[in-house]
């Protein structure tokens, strides 16, 4: 799946080195509720699994990759796909910084949107994002995601507990 300078592909073997380090780096746990690491056993049980469609496992993770520079910049998950209720949550990581802030995050998202709406005919997609994550916020937000609801103190932090906003997305066709 290709969208203006990015791409979105499936999971493969050669990845390992990479969810290893994005998967174990402490400041993402809190965005990802991980309370401990991950081992690179795990993760190759995880991508020998990733095969499976997803609604086999309710879930799918694509690797972003800039198309010019043939790098991977990121990864963006589909999960709790629920095809009964035709809805699914959206979950977004650039992890390369150099390759943040440049509308890259906002290409992949629109890219899985499309698939979600089109291919999978979901009705809606949702998110949730933490209170101190502005510039998720707004990078929602200007995709067309509406704030529905906020869940107050949330999630703990080593500097209190922090609300999660919970923003959706209903896709205009169905």
């Amino acid at each position: 799946m290709k969208y203006e300078e990015i791409s979105l592909r499936a999971l493969e073997p050669e990845d390992l080195e990479l969810l290893y380090e994005w998967e174990n780096n402490m400041a993402y746990w809190v965005i990802s509720s991980t309370v401990s690491p991950f081992s690179k056993f795990t993760l190759k049980r995880y991508l020998k699994n990733s095969h499976k469609n997803i609604y086999e496992s309710g879930q799918l993770r694509l690797m972003v990759d800039h198309i010019e520079d043939k790098v991977t910049i990121g990864t963006i998950d589909i999960f709790d796909f629920d095809p009964f209720h035709k809805r699914a949550g959206l979950g977004i990581l650039i992890a390369r910084e150099d390759y943040r802030r440049k509308g890259y995050a906002s290409m992949a998202l629109k890219c899985v949107i499309d698939y979600c709406f089109r291919t999978l005919q979901l009705h809606q997609v949702y998110c949730n994002i933490l209170s101190n994550n502005c510039e998720s916020i707004e990078l929602f937000r200007k995709i067309g995601f509406v704030e529905s609801g906020i869940k107050k103190q949330w999630v703990k932090t080593p500097d209190g507990y922090l609300d999660e906003h919970f923003f959706q997305l209903v896709n205009p066709n169905s």
